[in-house]
């Protein structure tokens, strides 16, 4: 797959799989915008261990949960001259709770990161690439948002709407040369599960019929195939990499 000339944005670009997936656009040819919330030293890290793949990497700190902060981002490459080809929404947070427990503000915050997140940035990105009539928008979703994992219903919901929003939003926009899918990746090893109990660990590697987490580069792999200008008919489609969960 060949991205020259390409510019992608990828939200929470700096870490887990938001990481592997600019690398992988790096690797390709492309131009990245890797965004993130709040870890400077991680993403300054992150940009000086590519070397040379960094000079075609942008960081760019805000909020994806934030209209103002979203619409500044947007605003500034609009001033800036530059094209956007693809959009990852990969920005997301987990605060599990079993349902009756749940501190509305985890809801709140799951939802708004995840979820409205999502929606902020497609809305102003889906104009953005209007003008150019092309455009590939890929929501990092989960298995969550099929099957409801107990202590997860903040996060499940989140999920189960980017899947749904996005396939509206597919049917709004396949007429201008935009596709809009998901992938849907399993259990990944990145820092996001790395407050699973052992025990969990255990039992969920148990249920995946290849006996182990994936990788985020396999995840990356999902996203530059929806990506690529070739892929101009899947559209609306959710790619699980689940290793067959």
């Amino acid at each position: 797959m060949n991205f020259n000339d390409q510019t992608a944005v990828v939200t929470g670009g700096t870490r887990g799989i938001g990481r592997a997936v600019t690398e992988a656009f790096l690797k390709a040819g492309g131009s990245v915008i890797a965004t993130y919330r709040s870890n400077d030293d991680a993403a300054k890290a992150f940009h000086r261990e590519l070397g040379d793949l960094g000079t075609r990497l942008t960081l760019a700190r805000f909020d994806v949960a934030s209209e103002e902060d979203v619409n500044r981002f947007w605003e500034g490459l609009d001033e800036s001259s530059t094209s956007v080809q693809i959009l990852v929404n990969n920005s997301g947070i987990r605060r599990d709770h079993v349902l009756a427990m749940m501190p509305v503000a985890d809801w709140h915050a799951v939802l708004d990161t995840n979820l409205t997140g999502t929606f902020l940035m497609a809305k102003a990105g889906v104009l953005h690439m209007l003008r150019s009539r092309y455009g590939r928008v890929i929501n990092i979703t989960s298995p969550a948002g099929n099957y409801g994992f107990e202590g997860q219903a903040n996060y499940s919901a989140s999920k189960a709407g980017q899947v749904a929003m996005g396939r509206s939003l597919s049917k709004e926009v396949a007429k201008r040369g935009i596709t809009v899918n998901c992938v849907s990746p399993g259990f990944v090893a990145t820092d996001l599960i790395d407050d699973l109990p052992a025990e969990a660990v255990k039992t969920h590697k148990n249920s995946v019929p290849m006996k182990r987490f994936g990788r985020p580069e396999e995840i990356a792999y999902a996203v530059l195939c929806l990506a690529a200008k070739e892929a101009s008919y899947i559209n609306g489609a959710t790619l699980e990499v689940t290793g067959g969960l």
